[in-house]
């Protein structure tokens, strides 16, 4: 893959370097995304089980119904792609790039590393730093890869961890409603998503304090 063009989806967060949690999500994307491998639904970033490490999660193509998840699949031609701001330019510093590899069934991870081409275009960084085969369905246990440098990673489905109640959400913006119920209805209950786990040592961010991230997808020109 030389180069990617077009941002087709992008989600942002921000989270202290040092430990927290933080997500950003965005269900039901437009129709020229929605149900493409390039459709975003969720950012988690947290501190690991190691508190010398973050995590990040990007989970794509939500929706998905269990009797469809087995057969679904990441794309070779989509790039999901973490942006890091670590001195909050809101300009990505650095990038960690995912590459989905369907000869082997496995998801391959670039950087952390400084991009040579930043915004919408991106190009794949350096050589892999960890990969792992993608998680069947069903699967037992996860599939977890570990590189040299301590990067860990996981691919496959996963149930949605995300909780919305869309339909009280439209009858509030209607004004039929006058707020959320509590407890509320899971909209995206039984529903699944291809995720990306990728756990990183904090000493390869070059951050000590707040970083900027946000997940983009990218097509392969």
């Amino acid at each position: 893959m030389k180069r990617k063009k077009l941002l087709l989806a992008a989600i942002a967060a921000a989270t202290l370097i040092t430990g927290g949690i933080i997500y950003a999500a965005d269900h039901i994307d437009t129709p020229a995304v929605t149900a493409q491998p390039t459709d975003i639904t969720d950012l988690y970033v947290f501190r690991a089980q190691d508190p010398n490490n973050l995590v990040f999660v990007a989970n794509t193509q939500g929706l998905l119904a269990p009797g469809s998840t087995a057969t679904a699949k990441f794309d070779e031609n989509t790039l999901i792609e973490f942006n890091i701001d670590n001195n909050a330019d809101n300009i990505e510093d650095l990038v960690i790039q995912c590459k989905y590899d369907a000869a082997s069934n496995s998801m391959q991870v670039y950087g952390p590393v400084l991009p040579s081409e930043k915004g919408t275009r991106s190009r794949l960084e350096g050589s892999v730093s960890a990969s792992a085969a993608v998680t069947a369905y069903g699967a037992a246990a996860p599939v977890i890869g570990t590189g040299i440098t301590g990067i860990r990673v996981f691919a496959g489905p996963r149930d949605d961890p995300f909780f919305f109640d869309l339909n009280r959400y439209k009858a509030i913006l209607a004004g039929t409603a006058p707020g959320f119920n509590n407890p509320g209805s899971d909209t995206f209950a039984g529903t699944n998503v291809l995720s990306i786990v990728v756990e990183v040592p904090k000493i390869l961010l070059n951050a000590a304090g707040n970083i900027n991230v946000w997940v983009e997808t990218k097509k392969k020109i």
